[in-house]
């Protein structure tokens, strides 16, 4: 055999062992098991707490049961440091953030009501004309859709990415924390008619009410807890991380026993300002589970609920008071109630819930005063009323201010262009004239917002919260522990910890027991969900995951 005809024969050989050794190689390699299918939890729960300041996990931790607050803290995976990236920090805005993992400057939803220059009217945030009630007495309660948000939601992409097999339902005391977080391909989004008691929607989202959800409402469960009135769950003089139980700056009759049964048949709206509002919403969330057979099969289905008496309990007493305590223990009771049920239904290790909360609250300035420490309030009407009459006075100019709202002063601009001074002139003598009243810290012109002296949260914040075509033209900011309202009760809007310091648990399917400090925002949650279900993220997403929550 010649050289070439070795050479030949060499090679030959070498490449029938090479693709014996290629075919081993790949019959190994199919031979490996790999996932026959994603991984996902049957049932996703989001439970926003409305008004529920961060440090409230741990202020009443001692008193709380093994199977509510506790278990998501030392079995679920506690993000200590969430804050709200945007200001003003209200109810509509928080509830769309969480589910949307975006800002009101992309998401559209800048307040739970604010003024349009284009239609001259005040929008609120879900309202919708072309919707009707359906479930109960027609009324503007009915009126409601999720159409002014402009992005979708973890909830929209679900029902995309499992091509609206998945099914969503959105459930809440108020309309706009079970609407926006639901999204606009939601199943459903039920909510409560004070005026009647019932549970209703809207013609958006169907043409009649489930069978569920009209016997319920037969039921008229509030008169039941109206009987029971509302004592304190313990003595009333075991509630040592509180008041006393009367003071002056507290919005209502602050004694207990609170006498409810006087609302028997009368007044249903009564019930959203006592713990027993977070137990029919509990209640009906575990209805909803049996009766629409969320987490029964392999396609992740979501429930989204709110849980509002928090709010409107903390805007009449305030978060020092035994009312706002005697609530967190009784809705800790109710979760334990609540994740059991899921245990039993769903299945321990088949669902992820998370906790977390719209916004926080300041102190009630009278507690804070007495107590020596700085606080105030200021008047929305006081305000532009202070700021038209030096406007006037200055430029000879007709009530140029519209309004002040959402910590935000809107100009009517038909008369700031047939003014004989320039715009910028008067805005520029707005902010200074601001400056110096009671309680203000600072303000700017938004569109020289780039150019304030602001610290860098502050400028972030306003950034984030302002959008375009629905903002104000001039931003306030106050000081500490000062906000718009009244003498009594508290409320909430501002940039600050007590507002924006939020709580954040996961719990469950995916998700390893831990806690961590690391800073993370109310627009990361949205895209953790994505991460966890693998599936796109919300279209208006600026967020980022939570990678430290998961078992991976």
């Amino acid at each position: 055999m010649n050289k070439i005809s070795r050479l030949i024969f060499t090679i030959s050989i070498f490449s029938i062992s090479f693709s014996s050794a290629q075919t081993k190689k790949s019959v190994t390699t199919s031979a490996k098991a790999f996932p026959a299918e994603v991984a996902r939890p049957k049932l996703v729960v989001g439970l926003v707490v409305d008004q529920m300041r961060w440090d409230y996990l741990y202020r009443y931790y001692n008193r709380y049961t093994n199977g509510g607050f506790k278990r998501l803290i030392n079995e679920g995976f506690s993000v200590e440091n969430t804050f709200i990236p945007y200001t003003p920090t209200y109810t509509a805005c928080g509830h769309t953030c969480i589910y949307t993992g975006s800002v009101p400057a992309v998401h559209g939803i800048i307040g739970n009501d604010w003024y349009d220059p284009e239609t001259k009217k005040t929008v609120y945030c879900t309202e919708d004309s072309s919707a009707s009630t359906v479930g109960s007495t027609p009324s503007s309660e009915g009126n409601m859709s999720p159409k002014n948000m402009l992005t979708t939601t973890i909830t929209d992409e679900l029902r995309l990415a499992t091509n609206f097999k998945g099914k969503v339902i959105g459930i809440s005391l108020k309309d706009r924390g079970s609407i926006l977080p639901a999204g606009h391909a939601a199943n459903a989004a039920y909510w409560y008619q004070g005026s009647t008691g019932n549970w209703i929607t809207s013609t958006y989202y169907m043409k009649e009410i489930p069978t569920w959800i009209a016997d319920y409402n037969k039921l008229k469960l509030a008169n039941k807890f109206y009987a029971k009135n509302w004592e304190t769950l313990y003595p009333v003089n075991t509630y040592v991380n509180s008041s006393k139980d009367e003071n002056a700056y507290e919005g209502k009759s602050s004694t207990f026993p609170h006498q409810l049964n006087q609302n028997i048949d009368k007044n249903f709206d009564a019930i959203r300002s006592t713990p027993y509002g977070n137990t029919i919403t509990l209640d009906l969330a575990k209805l909803a589970i049996l009766s629409e057979d969320l987490g029964q099969d392999n396609i992740t289905d979501f429930l989204a609920v709110s849980c509002s008496s928090t709010d409107y309990i903390g805007h009449a007493y305030g978060p020092n008071s035994i009312e706002a305590e005697d609530t967190y223990l009784r809705l800790d009771k109710d979760f334990e109630e609540f994740f059991n049920y899921l245990d039993k239904k769903v299945g321990k290790g088949n669902y992820t819930v998370f906790l977390t909360a719209d916004h926080g609250a300041a102190h009630v300035p009278g507690f804070m005063q007495e107590n020596k420490l700085p606080s105030g309030v200021v008047s929305d009407r006081d305000i532009a009323n202070k700021l038209n009459a030096y406007l006037n006075d200055k430029f000879k100019v007709n009530n140029v201010v519209l309004r002040s709202m959402n910590n935000q002063i809107i100009f009517d601009h038909d008369k700031t262009d047939k003014a004989d001074i320039s715009f910028d002139v008067i805005k520029s003598a707005a902010v200074e004239f601001l400056k110096r009243l009671d309680g203000f810290q600072n303000a700017v012109d938004i569109a020289k917002i780039s150019q304030a002296t602001l610290q860098e949260i502050q400028k972030k914040m306003i950034t984030n919260g302002y959008n375009a075509r629905r903002s104000g033209d001039i931003y306030y900011v106050l000081q500490p522990n000062w906000f718009n309202g009244s003498s009594t009760g508290t409320t909430h809007g501002n940039w600050n910890p007590y507002d924006s310091h939020i709580p954040l648990v996961f719990m469950g399917w995916g998700i390893k027991p831990g806690a961590s400090n690391k800073t993370h925002y109310m627009t990361d949650i949205a895209p953790t969900l994505a991460a966890l279900l693998h599936i796109q993220m919300p279209n208006g997403n600026v967020g980022e995951p939570i990678t430290e929550i998961t078992n991976k």
